[in-house]
């Protein structure tokens, strides 16, 4: 069999109703997995499994503190166990610190933190030796944007949760998936666009925004084909996966021009078209 292959691996999938999350269901249960599909929004959830021709839906928000309980306990009916989890929620408010409340607060953290560990700390006895858990993450961490902090707070946290658990559960295998720019999801679509055309351009200026983006369905494709290959291999733990555009990043001259060159170029500042929100690295929060 394949070595890029999860036929038959156990496989749940937290957010999987649009975006990397669904691209990734998709590919998994056309790959011959058995999945378990979860997220907020049931409806989605089920556009997502009649497209991949298969899986089980369970509409689940993560902010209740049954969430995990109700996920394994629809694992252990469905699959039996588990050869991998896989999380892509990432819910983002887009506000600056200073204009963050504390229900933003405990939103952003609730899902992207807290919501995870219910679900990781409740499929444990599902997780067999040398099973694989991977979380999704931002490249943000590092090179943050202005008006996500909250969200880029939330993600540094989710990556030292994922290190105490590695430290604790070492037969298990932990990878943080860093994603970068990834258009379309819908990662943004409520945000304010005053707002976010501003700090689009800050964004740009300070040389953290790609001209291009990847697609869902390639990271999804990227992450399969790592996923399966590791999956055979259990003696190999992949801590840190990083997939990011290949694009030069905004104002970038070409090659062949200097740079006061490429600052007459009218299109020089984008490349091209944009997308009318920013490309977001996950799925949105499960809903």
């Amino acid at each position: 069999m394949s070595t890029n292959s999860l036929a038959g691996a156990r496989v749940l999938v937290v957010g999987a109703s649009s975006g990397i999350g669904r691209a990734f269901t998709v590919a998994a249960v056309k790959d011959g997995a058995r999945v378990v599909l979860a997220a907020r929004r049931a409806e989605q959830l089920e556009k997502t499994r009649a497209e991949a021709g298969g899986g089980l839906c369970v509409p689940v928000d993560l902010r209740a503190p049954d969430s995990g309980t109700r996920l394994a306990d629809a694992v252990r009916d469905h699959l039996g166990g588990l050869d991998l989890l896989v999380s892509c929620v990432g819910a983002a408010p887009l506000r600056m610190l200073a204009d963050m409340s504390q229900e933003d607060w405990q939103h952003v953290f609730e899902t992207n933190v807290v919501g995870v560990h219910r679900v990781l700390n409740a499929c444990l006895p599902l997780l067999e030796r040398d099973a694989m858990v991977m979380a999704f993450s931002t490249e943000s961490i590092g090179q943050p944007r202005t008006g996500l902090g909250g969200y880029v707070a939330s993600k540094a946290a989710l990556e030292q949760m994922v290190s105490c658990w590695r430290a604790e559960r070492p037969w298990l295998r932990f990878t943080i998936v860093t994603v970068g720019a990834t258009f379309p999801t819908d990662f943004g679509v409520a945000f304010e666009m005053e707002l976010l055309t501003r700090l689009m351009t800050d964004w740009a200026a300070r040389g953290i925004a790609h001209e291009e983006y990847m697609t869902p369905e390639g990271v999804a494709a990227v992450l399969l084909g790592t996923a399966a290959a590791a999956w055979r291999q259990p003696g190999v733990c992949i801590e840190q996966l990083t997939l990011r555009s290949p694009s030069p990043v905004t104002g970038t001259p070409p090659p062949g021009l200097t740079a006061p060159e490429h600052a007459g170029s009218a299109s020089s500042m984008h490349g091209g078209p944009q997308p009318p929100v920013p490309p977001g690295p996950e799925s949105p929060a499960p809903e």
